[in-house]
């Protein structure tokens, strides 16, 4: 699953000039996939990657949405992507986290950068941040994650975005991460 997440940073990574952009971190709207149940903020200056787009880059079908930046920074478009895996058995967030945070450790390069308790969707677990170079023909990116579970499906949001960032950027990344939630409907 990791893999994957590291991948796809490296998919959207596009030869381009621009800024970070600045202003106030807000959440423009929410986005709901009805068939997943999964909610997520969008701040202003992102946008959802159309589902075409993503099945003709080659990702695979345990991503449940993608959010790209509007403007590129240090010639990556940042971007948040959703995942969803069955796990064999009801898993808490935190044992979950934990194993999502092991699974990228032996990423070439990988550093901590921080680990900070959070609560998502109610529950407890964290936001993990690190840098690592899963592609030795591109530089080191810095990742931002949060893995969670309800039930017997394992979530994880997870940001690439280049290794330095501004305040307004990384704002913006975590209020999409910790606006992780689910539908209250019963499947």
């Amino acid at each position: 699953m990791q893999r994957f997440l590291i991948a796809l940073g490296c998919t959207f990574t596009l030869a381009a000039c621009g800024g970070s952009g600045g202003g106030a971190v807000s959440c423009e709207k929410q986005y709901w996939d009805p068939e997943e149940q999964v909610g997520l903020c969008i701040p202003n200056g992102w946008g959802v990657i159309d589902p075409e787009t993503l099945r003709q880059r080659g990702v695979p079908d345990d991503a449940i949405v993608a959010f790209q930046a509007e403007e590129a920074v240090s010639g990556h478009f940042p971007t948040v992507t959703v995942t969803k895996e069955l796990l064999a058995q009801v898993t808490t967030p935190e044992a979950y986290s934990d194993a999502s945070i092991r699974s990228v450790t032996v990423l070439p390069g990988y550093e901590l950068l921080e680990s900070t308790p959070i609560e998502v969707a109610g529950l407890a677990t964290r936001l993990h941040v690190f840098t690592a170079q899963p592609v030795t023909d591109e530089p080191a990116r810095r990742f931002y994650q949060v893995s969670t579970t309800r039930d017997t499906m394992g979530y994880s949001v997870t940001a690439t975005v280049p290794a330095s960032v501004t305040d307004t950027l990384e704002s913006q990344i975590v209020l999409v991460l910790q606006s992780l939630t689910f539908s209250t409907e019963e499947e």
